[in-house]
């Protein structure tokens, strides 16, 4: 593990290079990891595991969508295929990675099986953050730890099997074993992390809450439907708007971004759109600051927190998120992108 400076603050990072995978293996060797829950993180948390050649089993709900996309992948019944409680009884690190709601839901029947010496991990530190309001206290004998893929399960499989990775976040809230560092961070190279970072459960569910209803997703979904809205509004075409909102960005733009950094990017821009950007991105930040202020304070709170439990608790959530989804996917920004990726080569 090394400090590195990045920015004005020093930081402590695993890289696959000083932590390999064999080192990871050894360390877990006599371990059975338990993933429960095969949803969104679950699956390429689960087969990058196993293709890495851990001692991996998955428990989820009999019956359910999940449990059948599970067997598709190769889990098999009563070998590597569990209900929760049954995958719980058997692993020695079990990685809770059920939905906030799942986690609040299921955790009176996974919390016998925590006895002494097991490894509690997480990839999300929502529920033990804010456990005044779901409940999630885990036993002081095991260990607690966080691993959190910076991307989707689906992004962090898709990138593994291109034989690279995605960024993650690694955290120890409890530490029983005197094992938990070497725990967490082998799990972190298991699943396949690009590198680890080092953080702690509040602040990761603090930056990801903000990053998920900020810039991530909410303040970029935001942000396209207004600017496709006023050039719709002065005349401009399905394709001219969606092209210049959203395609030319995801495209073109960010994979430079993402290559060398925004000022690069910039550089690989007409002299043009250099100059518009570098003028108006000080008028969007200060418009938007005060909006990102607000938001923070709003997770820091616990206010997100009680909105989420209590929105995901009711009987017809799933009815009423399918709705609202139906509703973004039927607006003419997403409609028309629909039409056009289906003209790319």
């Amino acid at each position: 593990m090394a400090k590195i400076r990045v920015g004005d603050a020093e930081e402590t990072v695993v890289t696959r290079g000083e932590w390999p995978l064999e080192r990871a293996a050894e360390v877990l060797r006599d371990e059975t990891i338990a993933i429960l829950g095969y949803g969104v993180q679950g699956p390429g948390q689960a087969l990058n595991l196993r293709d890495n050649g851990f001692r991996v089993i998955v428990g989820q709900r009999r019956g359910s969508p999940t449990w059948d996309k599970a067997i598709e992948d190769g889990w098999t019944e009563g070998e590597t295929l569990f209900e929760i409680g049954e995958a719980a009884s058997r692993g020695t690190i079990i990685q809770y990675l059920l939905s906030d709601a799942g986690q609040i839901a299921r955790w009176d029947e996974v919390r016998p099986h925590l006895t002494p010496g097991r490894c509690l991990c997480f990839s999300h530190g929502f529920g033990v953050t804010f456990n005044e309001l779901t409940g999630i206290i885990p036993p002081g004998e095991i260990d607690v730890v966080l691993v959190a893929p910076k991307g989707s399960g689906l992004s962090l499989r898709r990138l593994f099997v291109a034989k690279k990775g995605v960024n993650s976040s690694y955290a120890i809230f409890q530490d029983a074993t005197g094992r938990a560092r070497e725990r967490v961070v082998s799990l972190g190279i298991g699943v396949g992390s690009a590198y680890l970072f080092e953080t702690d459960f509040q602040k990761e569910v603090w930056s990801d809450l903000t990053g998920e209803r900020g810039i991530l997703m909410g303040a970029i979904a935001g942000v396209f439907e207004a600017q496709f809205a006023v050039l719709r509004k002065n005349g401009h075409s399905p394709s001219e708007a969606f092209n210049e909102t959203v395609e030319e960005l995801t495209q073109s733009l960010m994979p430079l971004v993402a290559e060398n950094g925004m000022d690069w990017m910039y550089k690989n821009c007409s002299t043009t759109a250099q100059r518009g950007a570098l003028d108006w991105r000080h008028r969007f930040r200060e418009a938007v600051t005060p909006l990102f202020d607000e938001l923070y304070e709003s997770v820091r709170t616990g206010e997100e927190a009680r909105i989420v439990i209590e929105a995901c608790g009711r009987t017809d959530y799933r009815e009423r998120l399918e709705a609202e989804l139906s509703e973004m996917a039927d607006q003419e920004i997403w409609r028309a992108g629909k039409r056009l990726r289906e003209l790319r080569p």
